[in-house]
């Protein structure tokens, strides 16, 4: 496994939040010892995901997950709740075609 796939990863989903939805604010919250980069958050007219790195996985956590549509199925299930992710490992592809209509569509559930 190499070392730095993580922030491979993060720079990838960062680039495709921003094509997604130009004029997203990006902040870093929840700053804590053991975090003290923080949280990466994705903001345009409310809170579109965060973005959080774990030893095995990055996590892409929706705000509104759960009232977005998913036809490609990139959410992991889950049961309850407003929020959803897209768990992705070293190994996984992402559809970036699907990954920005999902931002899109976080942003206009925002604005309605």
């Amino acid at each position: 496994m190499s070392s730095d796939w993580r922030a491979t990863r993060v720079d990838e989903i960062r680039s495709l939040i921003h094509r997604a939805a130009p004029g997203v604010v990006e902040e870093a919250k929840w700053k804590k010892p053991s975090n003290p980069d923080g949280v990466p958050t994705f903001s345009l007219d409310g809170l579109i995901c965060t973005v959080e790195t774990y030893k095995a996985k990055v996590k892409v956590t929706f705000a509104k997950g759960a009232s977005l549509p998913d036809p490609a199925g990139l959410f992991v299930p889950a049961t309850g709740g407003t929020r959803r992710a897209v768990d992705l490992a070293e190994s996984d592809d992402l559809d970036a075609d699907a990954f920005v209509a999902l931002v899109q569509a976080a942003v206009a559930l925002d604005r309605d």
